[in-house]
């Protein structure tokens, strides 16, 4: 289907992390006048500007986490526990990159119990209909999302490199299809979350077991099939990997929305440059904005 909208969903939570820890490791805050730290803020609009640059979207939604709590955590309190408070020169930039996107009149979207991939997965159903859709993030579990008019694009190292995942290209270098990457993540399990999985079940088994049987489902219809030693393990953890499943799995019914009328991307020189100015950020003409 060919279609002239390109929409891209922003994972602001991604972009603004990556960019605070870019320059924090040499403790290069970027404190102006007010005393307020904008090195996160400035590192975020330059990944984001680059990426509009690069993909040419006619709309462009920025995506937030509401809150450190979800419905995961009602889930398993333990979801994502092993993460400490963010750093304190971190903490004043969440709002203030907001304040910024909505200076750009570029909407802020979020769910306060869901996290920014959740809104990302649920909008990009709904415009991936009718538009090509671009999900910016540095976060592979968004992978799961890939669809005909669904693109992943993840940021590496630096400034304009990028992995962009289209759902073939995707399966011929992974050997799964998108949709078994959540079965993938509950055997094994995600550290960086902090959900187990299958105890003693590691990435190479999983993805043995997929291959060979293509589900979760289709694993325990096999039971028997699978070494003494598989089964064992795989028996011992099974509420746990049916609960990380559910934590593993983006949840594409948040209660979002945001019109493309709303999201159409158009940029007041007058009303960002007055942002940029106000919080004192330095040489944006060149640094961020080359459009």
């Amino acid at each position: 289907m060919t279609t002239t909208n390109r929409v891209m969903l922003v994972d602001g939570m991604a972009l603004l992390f990556r960019a605070f820890y870019a320059t924090a490791m040499s403790n290069y805050y970027m404190i102006n006048s007010k005393g307020i730290p904008t090195n996160g803020v400035y590192g975020m609009m330059k990944h984001m500007f680059t990426a509009i640059e690069t993909y040419q979207p006619t709309h462009v939604i920025c995506c937030w986490d509401m809150g450190s709590k979800t419905f995961r955590n009602d889930l398993f309190p333990d979801y994502k526990a092993n993460r400490g408070a963010p750093p304190e020169e971190l903490i004043p930039q969440f709002d203030l990159a907001k304040e910024v996107v909505e200076a750009l009149d570029i909407p802020n979207v979020g769910q306060v119990g869901y996290e920014a991939d959740d809104c990302m997965g649920t909008l990009s159903r709904a415009y991936s209909e009718h538009s090509q859709v671009f999900l910016l993030t540095g976060d592979q579990d968004l992978l799961q999302l890939l669809q005909p008019n669904v693109h992943v694009v993840l940021l590496k190292k630096g400034y304009g490199n990028y992995a962009e995942y289209q759902e073939g290209t995707f399966t011929e270098e992974k050997g799964i299809t998108p949709q078994q990457m959540i079965d993938l993540k509950a055997l094994m399990g995600d550290s960086s979350d902090n959900y187990p999985g299958v105890k003693g079940i590691g990435e190479k088994t999983a993805l043995k077991l997929l291959l060979k049987y293509g589900s979760i489902e289709g694993i325990l219809e096999n039971i028997e099939e699978l070494t003494k030693g598989q089964r064992t393990k795989i028996e011992d953890s099974l509420d746990m990997l049916h609960l990380s499943r559910r934590l593993a799995a983006i949840h594409c019914e948040a209660d979002v929305d945001c019109s493309l009328e709303e999201a159409l991307f158009y940029i007041d020189d007058k009303k960002m440059g007055a942002k940029f100015d106000e919080l004192e950020f330095k040489n944006w003409e060149k640094n961020i904005v080359r459009m």
